[in-house]
This record gives structure tokens, sequence and C-alpha cells, in this order.
């Protein structure tokens, strides 16, 4: 019987050796305004205003002068509803496709550049070669240029050309 209450009594100086330790709890606010509960002390940046309970601290003290407000912040930008935010979407969802459809344009444009100048630089070769050359009028009879009309072309060429650059 001995043994028994040697065993319970040192059970229980055990238990209340340890105990304590086990009950402390810490209770704050965070920075978002959660209350936040843990065995371990909040983090440093949180003021000693927002830790609601810690080991040895009381609840609360009536009695306590009450400490001086900071100077008060601006109220901080709410944040946006679903609907701003599905606003917010779609008009960027529309600015991307105005966007690509104004790069599809430019392609379409520099390809059809290419293909212009392309079609100069022969042209500007057949004039420079000196073969004669010949056009089509509207009744689809074929009549050959003149001195004058060559070169008229081969200034028109130019123009084009000086473009490509």
């Amino acid at each position: 019987m001995k043994h028994r209450d040697f065993f319970l009594a040192s059970l229980l100086s055990l238990l209340s050796a340890v105990a304590p330790s086990a009950w402390a709890q810490y209770l704050w606010v965070d920075d978002k305004g959660v209350k936040q509960l843990s065995d371990r002390p909040p983090p440093p940046n949180i003021p000693e205003k927002r830790i609601l309970k810690a080991p040895g601290k009381p609840l609360f003290n009536p009695y306590a002068p009450a400490e001086p407000e900071p100077a008060a912040k601006p109220p901080a930008a709410s944040a946006p509803t679903l609907a701003e935010r599905n606003d917010d979407f779609n008009k960027r969802k529309l600015e991307n496709a105005e966007a690509a459809q104004r790069a599809a344009a430019e392609a379409r444009n520099k390809a059809q550049q290419a293909t212009n100048c392309d079609a100069a630089r022969k042209n500007q070769q057949a004039i420079d070669q000196g073969v004669r050359l010949s056009t089509f009028d509207q009744n689809g009879e074929r009549s050959y240029m003149d001195d004058a009309q060559r070169e008229d072309l081969r200034k028109n060429t130019q123009k084009v050309l000086a473009e490509c650059k």
C-alpha cells in the first residue's frame, strides 16, 4: 500500500509541475482582425494591446489606465466586390481581344507591304534590263510603253522601294 501511495503522490506532483506549461496559451488579434489561439507567443510585430491572453497577463483589468490611441489612419479601401472584380475581368478581356486584333491587322499589313515590295523589286529589274514593257488597256488590247511612260513607271517604282527600306 505504501508503494501505491508513493506512486500516486509522485504522479500528482509530476502532473502539477507539468500542467501549467500545458495551460500556457496565447490569444491575440492578427493584422487581418482574426483571433489567433496558440501555445506559442504571437509574432513580435503584434502590439501589446492586441494580445488578449497570455500566461501571467490578466484577461481584463478595468482599473488599468487607458492607452492613448495612435493617430487615426485613413480607412483602408474595402475589398472589391464580386461584381467589380467581374467587371475588371471583362474589361481586361476586351482590351486583350482588341490588342490581339490590332496585332493581327499589323501582321497582315506587314505581309502585304512585303508582297508589294517584292513586286516593286521585280518591276525595277524589268525596267533596268531594258526589255519592252507592255500594258493592257480597258478593251484588253496590248500596247507597248514609250520612254515617257517607262520613266513614270520607274519613278513610281522607286517611290515604292523607298518605303520598303
